[in-house]
């Protein structure tokens, strides 16, 4: 004789698994997200920019690195040194600032490579057309923006060739101003919200120089020293998760081959740069020298 309660409770596991959605198991998805290679970047540009380029890197570490490999972007500077302090990201492209700061908080973090053009980077001092600004002295009592705070080339570099002229944060009219990223700091001195600005150089060149409608109405008045700035830094946890020493040498040895064949000649056109090359820890002691003096050292 059937037993009805019996009877009806199976037929009530049926209703409910068949009201789950189909697809992996939470096990199966863990498991594949345990192998994915997470990817992001300090938000210096505008976030169409940043899409498109890291978008094709993380198609292109997929099918180097047989792993699967995705961009998750952040909302700010912190916000990634947070997230690669918690192993959330994996492999992030950060500026000689956050480069040390994120050492700072996971010592064992690998090197993998920078630009060419990342050994000698530089920022770009920009005044309003309309503006009598001529030289950094001309800045004293002027209104001033910076990029991000925690910016290599959009603060920390330029506020300490600043501080090599006599130039304090108090000279200018106000407090300065932090807009975020470079195309704001182009943005607001090209509106005339602020006198002047500072940037990096190669997104100015993105802007061909103040050629672009973007950049129309603004010029440089000064170009700073060079120094080393931004690099790949691949979390520890992530190398060891997806092969160990062999993956950090395989992800590096990914960078390096990019060239100026078809297949990759976009991605270095995005980056503004011809190659990429091997960078160290040693590069960065000053940098790191200069964030303890400015008081930048930790975010």
């Amino acid at each position: 004789m059937c037993n009805p309660l019996r009877t009806l409770g199976f037929a009530a596991l049926l209703a409910i698994l068949a009201s789950l959605p189909l697809g992996r198991s939470p096990a199966l998805a863990e498991a594949s997200e345990d192998k994915t290679l997470v990817i992001s970047a300090i938000p210096d540009q505008d976030p169409k920019t940043l899409q498109k380029l890291y978008g094709q890197v993380a198609e292109y570490l997929s099918k180097e690195l047989g792993v699967k490999a995705e961009f998750r972007a952040v909302p700010d500077y912190p916000t990634a040194l947070k997230q690669f302090k918690d192993g959330k990201l994996d492999l992030v492209w950060f500026g000689g600032l956050t480069g040390v700061q994120a050492r700072q908080q996971v010592p064992d973090a690998h090197y993998v490579a920078q630009r060419d053009i990342d050994e000698k980077f530089r920022s770009v001092f920009i005044v309003n057309q309309k503006s009598d600004i001529r030289s950094l002295e001309d800045l004293k009592g002027k209104t001033f923006t910076f990029g991000s705070q925690w910016s290599t080339s959009g603060r920390l570099m330029p506020q300490h060739f600043l501080k090599e002229k006599g130039i304090k944060l108090e000279d200018f009219k106000g407090k300065p101003h932090f807009s975020g990223d470079h195309d704001k700091t182009l943005n607001l001195v090209a509106k005339g919200t602020y006198e002047a600005g500072v940037m990096n150089e190669q997104v100015w060149k993105r802007h061909e120089g103040g050629k672009t409608e973007a950049s129309a109405g603004v010029r440089v008045i000064h170009t700073t020293p060079a120094y080393p700035d931004y690099h790949w830094l691949l979390h520890p946890d992530a190398a060891k998760r997806l092969g160990g020493s062999d993956f950090v040498e395989k992800v590096q040895a990914a960078f390096l081959k990019l060239d100026q064949s078809p297949n990759h000649a976009q991605i270095l056109e995005l980056f503004g740069a011809k190659k990429f090359i091997p960078t160290k820890a040693e590069n960065y002691k000053k940098t790191e020298r200069i964030a303890s003096e400015l008081g930048l050292l930790r975010p």
